[in-house]
């Protein structure tokens, strides 16, 4: 497997980097339900809620994967 710049298996990376954005748009997301909250939008309240849920799950799998691969060759480096 390939190694990126950072010394990590590029998929290592790759989920650390996959989980971190589904986390944040969760948290930026949070704002866009009070947005459509406010307004009175529930459809629209509804479909960012969905999208919180499909992030939170992406994110939790991405965890799993992680820790799948904690010890391996693929999580990078060890300190020794």
């Amino acid at each position: 497997m390939a190694t990126g710049e950072t010394g990590f298996e590029d998929v290592f990376y790759d989920l650390v980097s996959i989980q971190y954005h589904a986390l944040k748009a969760g948290h930026d997301y949070g704002q866009y339900v009070r947005d459509a909250e406010n307004a009175g939008l529930d459809e629209v309240t509804q479909f960012v809620r969905q999208i919180m849920e499909q992030n939170s799950a992406n994110a939790a799998r991405c965890h799993e994967l992680l820790a799948k691969l904690s010890g391996t060759e693929q999580a990078g480096p060890s300190a020794q």
